[in-house]
């Protein structure tokens, strides 16, 4: 009985977190006409795909550029990371200890300070308003991150593995291609889902250092939407299905990973 009671519990809690998600996606298909309705109808019996319409016609751009800067900064974060990483787990430098307390020190600072500083300095370089930037300033958040994941699963390789590339001539850079990066690949991919997610769902660098731009992300995209007169909630919960979509499938995709990516070492695979 006891047992019964726990899963009822369980699937009401979840019942309650998804609600929010039923709800954008009832919306998306709801006429503007019954929006307002008393009581609202928790099903769209008489629905529409005016929303989906405006998704296909105007938000496909925004998407493409969302899907760049997400990929752009998963490249990134990964090329500066995973050697980093590899070198605050392995290598051990001097002040490596200290290094490891700034990152994570570095993911207190709220993202509109650093928005404000990357604007300032983006504004003297010329580069506002593009789609590099706005992959540099995502990855600033990312890296950190991804730095102390590396590190905490890199420091779980055995060291005989290392000390036996180093036997057969490998270099430090030849052993951390070959062998570090191959058994790192639960980190890689946790590493990969997280950047991506975080470069894909941001909205305060996109509007502070490409609110101007040609190319902009889908969170503007979502935002260009909401105005004082103008208020198309029927386009603006279908697009954050539609843009929802991508981060929901690399997560059931990648789950597996990402838990033995967080959790476990490499050498238990």
């Amino acid at each position: 009985m006891r047992q019964y009671a726990k899963t009822g519990l369980g699937l009401l809690f979840t019942a309650i977190m998804l609600f929010p998600v039923y709800w954008m996606v009832n919306v998306s298909f709801t006429k503007d006409t019954d929006m307002r309705a008393d009581p609202p109808h928790l099903f769209p019996w008489d629905g529409t795909l005016e929303g989906y319409r405006a998704v296909l016609d105007q938000q496909l751009p925004y998407l493409g550029t969302s899907l760049i800067v997400g990929l752009g900064t998963v490249a990134l974060t990964l090329v500066l990371a995973a050697p980093a990483g590899y070198a605050l787990a392995k290598l051990r430098p001097q002040g490596g200890g200290t290094l490891s307390f700034v990152l994570l020190i570095a993911q207190m600072i709220p993202g509109i300070i650093m928005a404000m500083g990357f604007y300032a300095i983006y504004l003297r370089l010329g580069v506002l308003n593009t789609i590099p930037g706005l992959i540099l300033a995502d990855s600033t958040i990312a890296v950190p991150f991804s730095v102390l994941i590396f590190t905490a699963f890199m420091s779980g390789i055995p060291d005989e593995l290392i000390n036996a590339a180093q036997i057969d001539g490998a270099s430090r850079w030849r052993t951390f291609r070959s062998v570090i990066l191959p058994v790192s690949r639960n980190a890689i991919v946790t590493v990969s889902l997280f950047a991506f997610l975080w470069a894909w769902s941001d909205f305060v660098f996109a509007t502070t250092l490409d609110g101007g731009g040609d190319h902009q992300p889908i969170t503007l995209g979502i935002y260009h939407y909401i105005g004082n007169n103008n208020q198309q909630w029927n386009a603006i919960m279908a697009t954050a299905v539609v843009a929802s979509i991508p981060a929901t499938l690399l997560l059931i995709l990648a789950q597996r990973y990402v838990a033995a990516g967080v959790t476990a070492g490499a050498v238990k695979d």
